[in-house]
Order: structure tokens, then C-alpha cells, then sequence
């Protein structure tokens, strides 16, 4: 069928330059009807009040791929509705295009050329002369009653007070005009073709002569004969006034786009449309805001064509009239504009959450990006250079006025010279394309010779000299480059970070089905292997990135491409990748230097050349097969055209057998790709699959569309709590399985605090959805402090009991408001967002996240006083199923609260727990503490005396690490068992716990008066912890006593168990080290804490020792040491090995030098650690094997004695000689090495 329809020169509507033309404006049947939803102020003159307008006619009626949305078309023809003015108004022509959606995401574009026409009716004339003597009198009620003069009443008879002034209408001595608007719709942005086609069919209409052919010819032309340029080709076709040139990209090249970037970029300046690309990258919400609808489309088409590779995924609205102003509720990111009405201001908007919105003021030039907006890759570097390529075009940079002639020109009143001038540039492009013989183009040399000694002079009657038509064409030529070399700039961006993306694709399915059918639980992409190869300045941008919708389809395009062809776009942007690729030399990934794009100029060459030379000619404009007197013109007015001959096509003329060869062509290709094997449906499928908002119901203001459109909202906000909490259970339940040595890390802490950024924008959209009363910025905060308000009048009675509370130190770690009010002390001068944000984390670190939230909904009164019935938050079923969601993640712990965070003062509370049986020993002490954590320690904390607890406030810690524990009380009277201590964190809730298990006085134990214990974190905060300090914990046995009690008795099966322990405290070690530096753990747990190098070298040394036969009182293994160090000068060759004897003994007597009490086994301790960071200890433990003493302590059996058990530790620790350790001060404090 579409072969035939390319034969007969009808063509489909799928290759057709336009799909439709439209004529929107007053019906004179229907009257004024007032536009209730255009938010008009009834105080204001008739005059300047919109009325609902209508599609008049439309050709062709529909088609089959482009259905007619009619309700859509005419409010995005006419945003304002219909516009009346008088003689005394200025009644120059506009110009303003629109975009559409369908389901499917293809988009298609309007243009509209809007003008003032003379209303003839003397129903409207009489309506609005009405109107406006009912609104003069009520205007002038007030003072009408309050006068004394009866002779004002005159003015009750209808007379205006004020004739001729602005608003003003006399039915007897005014011109009323009335909007209309002349639309085409096509598939492709020929935004300078269609402009033209436009104006010139409109200067037709108001100029006083008649056109060569009645309009319907050029119309049906357009509509039927004129085809889309094939790819990589350029197109003539004629208007009613001259040639029109449009021209289509290549397979190899960028796609179309004539939007002029130059334009958008000097609206706004060079570093605000980098902020808003930035933005729109990141997909945030982004709104547009300008009196002008053109600009409007200028920067969202501008900000769409600069994403190239990728794609926008969410609503796509430049225009935003005003009876679909509901969509700035959406909770979704979007890409929307509205217009400013005149006077408005930027606070007269009601925007219900701005936490996650970029607002782009564009005629005031000046972008409001959202907090912690992360900068650009080489932001610098690419400014500099988007500036460098505009100062080449003369644009200025920094935001103003753009002086250009404008397009759009005003009533002419002949056109004569006009197409005197355009019949010779026919007669150029003839002769180029070889279409004129010896006799004819001799006469155009004439006409040639007689351009040029009349150049530089005016035609008579305001027409254009052909200096100035090519002058006009030279513009144009220059726009289209400046668009193609500002493209480059960004596509080569976007190739140099993600030039081997394909290397990080997961090909996991091994086919379509299986692919789409466990699409939410597979990773298609691996993000931190991708993120670990990236410079460090790029990685808070593109952590944030790979997050996104348009990543996320881009991937998903390039998995489905094993099955099915790829998609138009990324084919492109592979094919680009490759060529990059043959040329490129430097092979390092980590290169991080800004590379200017070389492909400026040679780009546009293409597109140069097909705008000066048309490869393609389409059929002119004909007569048609019209009755005797239609089509008759008349000035001023545009007719009423003949619809039986626009209806369809018509194949009766000799034009018809002219063939394209882009009809052609088209049927065939479009035939291929439908028989290439590829299962389209399944694409078909998946491409509905994400985009789950209907675009098409978006445009529909009618109530049920609207209630419809916000339960798809309410039904996308829970699929995507539902999706990201799932994703960061995965995630985080992946790391945690990394830290306890059961797989490979596939997250970063900076991809966890990206998960978290965006659990906080959707709570923000989610509060935002529906909201009627917000204070600030941010919808979430705004409702937890009218929360709090309503709270505090209710509590009020209570608040004596609440300081009694509050004096004793105990906080209600429980309470949503205590949080709050923790929150607004903080010393951090947080904004709104900011402060919500520090809620947020704070709750989800103390697993209260969705307690706290299902709290501050109980408040149904609340909830309804601040939101709209279609709100999410009053959908009672999705809301509870969103809680559920949050309630998940408390299955796993989060330090984001601590690790952000880390200025602010903490509270801190520490508890000494002894053995149970021996805790009245702990009145013979005095303990201190000094608590250490990642972020620093909290220096020495001495424990009142006949206490077992301390409580201070000192600047965060983070993550608690370590805990000094010593007494000042060396009586022999003075020890205590020690079980364990406990440390807790007042704020967020987490607990650690310090085991200690040993005997801290003298005379007892090892003789310590001070012990360094590791901590783990033992639970972030629950509603049973209050009891935690009353209970006992289980009795845990000294580290170093059940090391002994294993290891008394000699045994083969104890031999392999012990080398394992060994490999594995050191490639934990090797582990930590290979990871970036922000990413790693804490060392000294791996050093010293349970499983840590330490213990597993004790373990080593105590097999086979034969301290108790012996000696008969307890012996440490520093006890061997030591007696080693006192023998060393005396049994060795010391001139063999005298570095390392002098290093081992220089070391043991500055351990035992200290001041610090210890005790034997945290000088073993802090022998090992030493060793280690002086990268020694590999080489010291062959010495001790070697050492006669070693005979006389070890059994035979030993693993100390065993020469190749001794060489394999001894290869195992020379491992760790490539790398850097730094101890802690609490490991190292005292020894001065």
C-alpha cells in the first residue's frame, strides 16, 4: 500500500514533509465562549481576556500513524486561547512552535504562524461590545452610587469614560481584530522551512495582490507532494512567495535539529546553560519561564539536542498552558515551561516543591540550580571552549538581547519586486541543476549581469534587493553551523567518558524474554568497576548520572541490541566510538585530559553544502481541480478553503509521475527493518515498559484525564520507592557480605551516598505530590514543622516533665520531634533542603525512617489541610505499601548520618561492664577512657569514681574504632575483670561494643594498667536498646586465654586452620589497600581486631609453646620475645644480620621503655603493628626461628620450628611490604621510633 502510495505521488503520511495543516481561531457559530482555565483576572477589560478558540479546519482529516489529537492541537496553537485587540493595539504577527509525544515516545512538531484578522460579525462585534459595558459599570459601580450628581448616571447608558485608551472598545468607532492561527504539523523540527512556508502563506493573504495560484495549491503541495528529504540530502520546494530550502542529516551524522543553540546560549550565557544541562542530565526538574513561547521551545529543544547520545525519558511539555498548570505537582522529573504573564513575578508562582527544581528565568536570564548541584566534567574546559566557538559566530556570552533582523515581517502591501527577485533565484537553481537550455540560460546570464549593477540598491516599494536575500541565506547557513559545531562540543564530551562504556555492559540473559522478564533484578551495567577507572573530580557527576532514566534505556539499548537492531541514536554514537578508537593512541583510562573536539569544521561542511546546493526538487504547486470561483482572494482575510480538494491527495495532474527518491526508497527500508528477524514487539514492549506515563492523556484537561493522569503518578511513585529501596538492599547487603569476606565489592561509599541523594529527592516529590501549604523549599520539612507546630500546642502541659528529661541526659532516641529539634541546633546553617536531608539520613542510620514517617501521617486533620485530594500521601493503600518499602531498609545498616555530617557535636555515653561475679572489684579503680573513631578521638575522659559510666559530648567521631581503657590506681588492690565496654552514640542511636575479657591492675593477668580494644558496632538503635545498659552481656573469655586453651595440647588437624587464619588477616590487609583510599575500612580492626593479623600471629607463636610445663605460671609470647632480644648479640653472628637485630632490639626496648602500662600482650601487640608499618616483621620471624632459644621454649612439633611453615608466614607478610601503613596515635602513643 505505501508502494503505491509513493507511485501515485500521495506518498504516506510516514515520508511526508507535513502531516497536517491546521487553522485555529474564532468560530462565529459557537460566540465567546470565556476560557475558564486560562486564569484570567474578570477585573480586567473584555478586551484583554482570552476566549476559548477551536480547530476551524484541519487537512487531511487523519491519518492512520498520526491520529489528530484536536484538543491538544488547538491549546498548544493558541496557549492564551483567543486574543482580541483593536486598531489602537499593536497587531504584528507571532511565531511559536509546540512539540507532541505519542505513547510511544516519537515525538512530532507543530509550527504556528499567529496574526490578527478583522472580525466581520456583527454577533461577536455586539458580544464583546456588551461585555465591556458590563464591565465598565461594575467598575464604576462604587463611585457611581456614592455620587451626589445625578448627571453621572449618563455613563449607566453604556458610554466609556475612557475612549481610546488601552481595554477601551466602541463598537461604533473601533476595529476589532481577533487571533488566528495558521499551524502545520511535521514529523521532523524543519523549523526555518516551516517559518517560511508560514509567513509567506500569510503575506499572501494580507498583501493586496493576489497569489499566482489560489492557497489551496500550496497547501495540498505541502500536504501531499512534498516529501521528506531522503538522509544526507537536501530538498527545494516552493512556498507561495519563492523556493524554500530544508535539508536532513546523514547516517553519520547528528540528528536533525534547527533549533538555534546561539540563541539559547545567549538567552541565558554559556555558564548558566551549562548549569541547565547539568540539570537536565542529572533529571532534575527543570521549568521554564518566559513571556515568550518561542523561547521556550529555543532552550528545551536546545537542552534535548545537546543530550546526544541519550534521550529524555520523563514529561516533555515546553508549553504548559494554563488549564494544565497541574503538572508542576508531578513527582516525577520533568521538562516543562510556562509563560510569565505580564507583571508577574517569580514569586507570585505556586511551585509545591522547588528541593529538587532547577528554575530557568529566561528573559531575565538566570538559572536557579538545585543544592549540591555537582559541577560538569571539566566544566572549566568545556565552557571555555562552548565560548570560544560562539566568539567565532560574534554571539554574545553572558545573557541579553539578541540583535537579528526578525523572521517574522509585518503587513506588506505588494510583492512584486519581492517575486521578481525569487523568479530569478529560480532560474539560479535551474541552471544548477541542469535544467535549462543554450537560449534560456543565455538570458539568465543577462539577468545575472543585471543583479549585479543593481546591488546595493532598494527595490521600490520595500522589496529586497538579492544582496539582501543572500544575505538572509548567509544567516541562516551560519545559524545551522553554530548549531552543528556546539553539538560536536558535546558529543565529544560524552564520547571521551564514555568511550568504552561497552567493556562495563553485563550480558547476563541469554535472550529477550528471559532479559525483559527479570529486568528489575538484573544489573545491566557495572557501575563501580566503571566508577573506579574514572578521574576523582568526575565521580560525583557521574555516580549521580548512572542513576538516571536516560543511562539506564541507553544500556538497556545497547543489551537488547544482541537481539534486535540498535536504536538510530546509539548506533550512531558506537559508530562514532569506533572510528575514535583507530585513531586514538592513548590507551590510558585514568587520562583525565580535556581534549578540544577536532571535527568542528569538517561537521558542518556537510550541512554547509546541502544548503547551498538543493540535491532534490519537489513538485511544484499546481492548479488544482476547483469549481469556477473558489479560491477568490481577498485582502486581509484568510478564505475559507475548499476542503474537497485538500481532503486527500489528488494523482490527476501530469505533476503526479514525479518520484522521489525518498519515496522510494522509504517503503523499502521501512519493509527491511519490519523483516530483519528482530522481535519488534518485544522492543515495542520494552520501550512501553519504561516509559510509563502516557504522554498523549498529559494534554488532556478534562477532570477525569487529570484524575487519571495523577493515579498513574501515585502508581509511579510507588514502583519507584519499590525499585530503589530494593536497590539499595542490594547493594548494601553486597557490601556488608564483601566486609564479613563472602564476595567482591560491587559499591562504593560514594555510589551509597548517590543511592541515598536519590531516597531523598523521592521523598521530597513524594511530600511535594498534591501540596496546597508549604513553607520553603522543601515539601517535607515544610510538613514536619507544621507537624511540629501542631505537636507543641498539644504537648505543651508536658513540657516541665520533658526538661526533667532532658536534664538527666537521656534523649528520646525514639521521637520524631527530638530529631527535629536536634536537627535545627546543628551549628551547619542548613537551608530547608538541607535540614530535611540531614532528617532523612539522621532516621535512616537509626532504622526509624519509616516509624518516623508512618508518625507524621497519623495526622489525618493535617494532611488534609495541606494537600489536594489526588495527593499521594492521601492514597491510603499506596501510602501504607510505601512505608512497607522504607520499613525494608532497616534490615541493613547505614552510617550515612555520621559520615556526612562530621562537624557537629555528638553526645556520647560510656559504660564499663565487668565480669558479673567480680563487678564490686570496680570500686577499687579509677578507670578513664579515650574513645577513638574515624574522624578523631575524644582525648582522655576520666569515669567519677564508685561509677561505671560516663557521659560527654564532643565533635563527631564517626565510626568508632578504638578504645583506650586504663586506671590511675596502681594498688595492688586495685584490678577488675573487665568483660567489655560499651560506648553509644545519643544521637544516632548505634551502639559499639569493646570486648575486653582480661584483667586491667597490677599483679594479675599480664600486669596491665591499660588495654587499646577494637569495637564493633553491635545494633544502630532500636526500641529494646533502652535495657541495654541493665542487662549483662554474655561472658566473653579472654582473646589470649582461649588461645591457650586451644592451643595447650599439640595437633595435626590445628596445623592448616592456623595458615589459613594467616593468608587471611593478610589479604584482608592487601584488600584494604588495593580500594580507593576514601573507600577503605579501618585498619586497625584488620590489624588487631578479631580474625586481624595480631591474633592469628599469636596463634602461630603460642602453637606447640611450652609455657605452663615450664615455667608453671602464665607466660606471653613477649615474654619469648624479649628473652630473644636480652640473647640475640650474645648467641648470633651479629655482623650476618645486624641491621635487623639492632631494628628488632631497638624496637622491643622502646616497647618496654614506654610509660604507658600495656601489659605483655599489648606490647605483642604493639611489637606486631610496628613491625608491619617498618616493614620488618617478615623478615624478624625467620631470626626468632633460627634463635637457640627457640629449641628450648617450643615443643618439636611447633609450627615455629618448622622451617617451611616459618618460610611460607615468612613470604606471607612480605607481602604487605608494598604498602603504607599509618597507625593510630591510640596504637603508637608513647613509643618514640
Amino acid at each position: 500500500m505505501s508502494g503505491t502510495a509513493a507511485a501515485t505521488g500521495t506518498g504516506s503520511a510516514s515520508c511526508r514533509f507535513a502531516h497536517y495543516f491546521v487553522v485555529c481561531g474564532l468560530d462565529a457559530e459557537t460566540g465567546l465562549e470565556p476560557d475558564d482555565g486560562a486564569g484570567e483576572n474578570f477585573e480586567q477589560s473584555p478586551i484583554r481576556r482570552s476566549f476559548k478558540s477551536k480547530v476551524l479546519v484541519r487537512y487531511p482529516e487523519n491519518t492512520d500513524r498520526n491520529p489528530f489529537n484536536k484538543d491538544a492541537v488547538n491549546m498548544l496553537c493558541m496557549p492564551r486561547g483567543l486574543s482580541f485587540r483593536t486598531q489602537a493595539d499593536r497587531l504584528d504577527p507571532q511565531f511559536h512552535s509546540f512539540t507532541m509525544s505519542s505513547d510511544d515516545g516519537t515525538r512530532s512538531y507543530g509550527f504556528v504562524h499567529t496574526f490578527y484578522e478583522e472580525v466581520t460579525s456583527p454577533q461577536i462585534i455586539t458580544a464583546m461590545y456588551t461585555l465591556y459595558q458590563m464591565h465598565h459599570v461594575e467598575r464604576h459601580m462604587d463611585s457611581l452610587v456614592s455620587s451626589l450628581d445625578e448627571s453621572d448616571a449618563e455613563s449607566l447608558a453604556g458610554v466609556p469614560v475612557c475612549l481610546g485608551c488601552a481595554g477601551s472598545f466602541d463598537a461604533a468607532r473601533d476595529t476589532l481584530y481577533v487571533s488566528k492561527a495558521l499551524c502545520l504539523l511535521t514529523p521532523l523540527p524543519f523549523l526555518q522551512a516551516s517559518r517560511q512556508f508560514l509567513s509567506q502563506l500569510h503575506q499572501a493573504v494580507t498583501s493586496h495582490t493576489a497569489p499566482p495560484l489560489p492557497l489551496e495549491s500550496y497547501i495540498h503541495n505541502i500536504l501531499y507532494e512534498v516529501p521528506l528529504p531522503p538522509p544526507g540530502r537536501s530538498l527545494r520546494f516552493h512556498g507561495v512567495q519563492g523556493p524554500i530550502m530544508c535539508q536532513r542529516p546523514g547516517p553519520g551524522e547528528l540528528p536533525l535539529g534547527e533549533y538555534p543553540l546561539g540563541e539559547a546560549f545567549s538567552l541565558l550565557g554559556v555558564d548558566n546553560m551549562v548549569q541547565l544541562l547539568t540539570c537536565a542530565f542529572l533529571e532534575t526538574q527543570v521549568l521554564l519561564y518566559s513571556q515568550d513561547y518561542q523561547r521556550l521551545m529555543t532552550v528545551a529543544e536546545g537542552v534535548t539536542t545537546l543530550l546526544f547520545p541519550f534521550q529524555w525519558q520523563h514529561i516533555y511539555l515546553p508549553i504548559v498552558s494554563t488549564p494544565l498548570h497541574h503538572l508542576l505537582d508531578a513527582p516525577v522529573p520533568f521538562l516543562m515551561g510556562i509563560q510569565r504573564r505580564d507583571g508577574a513575578q517569580r514569586t507570585s508562582l505556586h511551585l509545591p516543591h522547588e528541593a529538587n527544581l532547577c528554575f530557568v528565568d529566561i528573559d531575565n536570564h538566570c538559572v536557579e540550580a538545585p543544592e549540591d548541584l555537582p559541577l560538569f566534567p571539566h566544566q572549566t574546559e568545556l565552557i571555555q571552549e562552548l565560548t570560544e566557538v560562539l566568539l567565532r559566530f560574534g554571539l554574545p556570552l553572558q545573557g541579553g538581547v539578541i540583535t537579528k533582523p526578525t523572521t517574522t515581517t509585518s503587513t506588506t502591501t505588494s510583492t512584486s519586486p519581492r517575486m521578481s527577485s525569487l523568479v530569478l533565484e529560480d532560474l539560479m537553481e535551474d541552471r544548477r541543476n541542469g535544467n535549462l537550455g543554450g537560449e534560456e540560460l543565455a538570458v539568465l546570464e543577462r539577468l545575472q549581469a543585471l543583479a549585479r549593477r543593481c546591488e546595493g540598491g532598494k527595490m521600490p516599494d520595500g522589496g529586497k534587493t538579492l544582496g539582501h536575500v543572500f544575505e538572509e541565506e548567509e544567516e541562516e547557513l551560519k545559524a545551522a553551523k553554530l548549531n552543528i559545531q556546539l553539538r560536536e562540543v558535546f558529543a565529544g564530551r560524552f564520547a571521551a567518558m564514555f568511550g568504552r562504556y561497552e567493556e562495563f555492559v553485563i550480558h547476563s540473559a541469554l535472550d529477550l524474554d528471559s532479559w525483559l522478564s527479570n529486568r528489575e533484578g538484573t544489573f545491566s551495567f557495572d557501575k563501580g568497576s566503571f566508577l573506579s577507572v574514572q578521574p576523582a573530580t568526575h565521580l560525583r557527576f557521574l555516580s549521580r548520572f548512572l542513576e538516571t532514566s536516560m543511562f539506564s534505556s541507553f544500556v538497556d539499548g545497547k543489551v537488547i541490541s544482541r537481539w534486535a537492531d540498535r536504536e538510530p541514536m546509539q548506533q550512531l554514537f558506537d559508530n562514532r566510538l569506533e572510528k575514535e578508537r583507530l585513531y586514538d593512541t592513548d590507551k590510558d583510562s585514568h587520562n583525565c585530559h580535556y581534549r578540544k573536539c577536532t571535527a568542528l569544521f569538517e561537521s558542518a561542511q556537510a550541512t554547509e553544502h546541502r544548503l547551498l546546493k538543493a540535491d532534490h526538487t519537489a513538485i511544484h504547486p499546481h492548479l488544482l481541480d476547483m469549481r469556477i470561483g473558489q479560491g477568490r482572494h481577498q485582502p486581509g482575510y484568510f478564505p475559507k478553503l475548499q476542503a474537497d480538494v485538500l481532503a486527500q491527495g489528488q494523482n490527476t495532474n501530469k505533476w503526479s509521475s514525479r518520484v522521489t527518491a525518498s519515496r522510494r526508497t522509504e517503503p523499502k527500508r521501512s519493509a527491511m527493518a519490519d523483516h530483519s528477524g528482530v522481535d519488534n514487539e518485544q522492543r515495542q514492549k520494552h520501550t512501553f515498559m519504561r516509559r510509563s506515563l502516557r504522554q498523549s492523556k498529559l494534554l488532556d484537561p478534562s477532570p477525569q484525564a487529570i484524575t487519571q493522569t495523577h493515579r498513574e503518578f501515585a502508581d509511579g511513585l510507588l514502583s519507584e520507592c519499590r525499585l530503589k529501596t530494593k536497590r539499595m538492599l542490594m547493594e548494601r547487603m553486597g557490601r556488608e557480605s564483601v566486609e564479613l569476606g563472602q564476595g567482591e565489592a560491587n559499591i562504593t561509599g560514594l555510589q551509597e551516598n548517590t543511592l541515598i541523594h536519590g531516597l531523598c529527592d523521592l521523598l521530597e516529590r513524594t511530600w511535594g505530590h498534591g501540596l496546597q501549604l508549604k513553607q520553603g523549599k522543601s515539601a517535607l520539612w515544610s510538613h514536619l514543622l507544621h507537624y511540629q507546630a501542631a505537636q507543641g500546642k498539644t504537648e505543651a502541659p508536658a513540657d516541665s516533665d520533658q526538661r526533667l528529661f532532658d536534664d538527666g541526659a537521656l534523649l528520646l532516641r525514639g521521637s520524631l520531634i527530638q530529631d527535629m529539634r536536634f536537627i535545627q541546633t546543628m551549628s551547619e546553617g542548613l537551608s530547608e533542603v538541607g535540614q530535611a536531608r540531614a532528617w532523612i539520613h539522621l532516621a535512616l542510620e537509626k532504622k526509624m525512617l519509616s516509624q518516623h514517617l508512618k508518625e507524621l501521617l497519623t495526622n489525618q486533620e493535617l494532611l488534609r489541610q495541606l494537600y489536594k485530594p489526588h495527593a499521594f500521601l492521601l492514597c491510603e493503600e499506596e501510602r501504607e505499601q510505601f512505608l512497607f518499602h522504607l520499613l525494608s531498609l532497616n534490615t541493613v545498616d547505614y552510617l550515612c548520618f555520621t559520615r556526612v555530617f562530621t562537624s557537629i557535636s555528638i553526645p556520647y555515653r560510656v559504660v564499663i561492664i565487668p565480669m558479673k561475679k567480680l563487678s564490686i572489684a570496680m570500686a577499687t579503680v579509677n578507670p578513664w577512657v579515650c574513645v577513638s573513631g574515624e574522624l578523631g578521638d575524644s582525648g582522655v575522659r576520666q569515669i567519677p569514681k564508685n561509677t561505671q559510666e560516663i557521659f560527654f559530648q564532643c565533635k563527631n567521631l564517626g565510626r568508632l574504632s578504638t578504645l583506650q581503657l586504663g586506671q590511675e590506681n596502681s594498688g595492688l588492690l586495685a584490678k577488675c575483670l573487665i568483660d567489655c565496654v560499651m560506648v553509644y552514640n545519643e544521637i544516632t542511636g548505634h551502639t559499639y561494643k569493646f570486648p575486653c575479657g582480661r584483667w586491667l591492675g597490677k599483679g594479675v593477668g599480664d600486669g596491665s594498667l591499660e588495654r587499646v580494644l577494637i569495637g564493633q558496632l553491635v545494633s544502630p538503635g532500636g526500641e529494646d536498646d533502652a535495657g541495654r545498659w541493665t542487662g549483662t552481656p554474655p561472658e566473653l573469655a579472654s582473646p589470649s586465654q582461649s588461645v591457650r586453651t586451644v592451643l595447650g595440647s599439640l595437633g595435626t588437624p590445628v596445623l592448616f586452620p592456623l595458615i589459613f587464619d594467616m593468608r587471611e588477616a593478610a589479604n584482608n590487609l592487601v584488600k584494604h589497600f588495593h580500594k580507593p583510599e576514601q573507600e577503605r575500612g579501618n585498619l586497625t580492626v584488620l590489624l588487631c581486631g578479631e580474625g586481624g593479623l595480631v591474633l592469628s600471629l599469636e596463634k602461630f607463636l603460642l602453637h606447640g609453646f611450652r609455657s605452663n610445663r615450664l615455667f608453671q605460671r602464665n607466660v606471653f609470647v613477649w615474654d619469648f620475645v624479649g628473652m630473644y632480644c636480652y640473647d640475640v648479640f650474645l648467641l648470633t653472628d651479629v655482623y650476618l644480620m645486624v641491621h635487623l637485630v639492632t631494628r628488632c632490639v631497638t624496637t622491643s626496648t622502646a616497647i618496654n621503655a614506654s610509660p604507658r602500662n600495656i601489659g605483655k600482650e599489648g606490647k605483642f601487640q604493639l611489637f606486631v603493628c610496628l613491625g608491619i608499618r617498618d616493614r620488618l616483621l617478615s623478615q624478624w620471624l625467620p631470626l626468632l626461628a633460627e634463635c637457640p632459644l627457640t629449641a628450648r621454649t617450643y615443643d618439636e612439633g611447633a609450627l615455629l620450628r618448622d622451617r617451611a611453615a616459618v618460610h611460607s608466614l615468612s613470604r606471607i607478610l612480605h607481602t604487605l611490604n608494598d604498602f603504607t601503613v599509618t597507625l593510630e596515635m591510640a596504637l603508637v602513643k608513647g613509643v618514640d621510633l
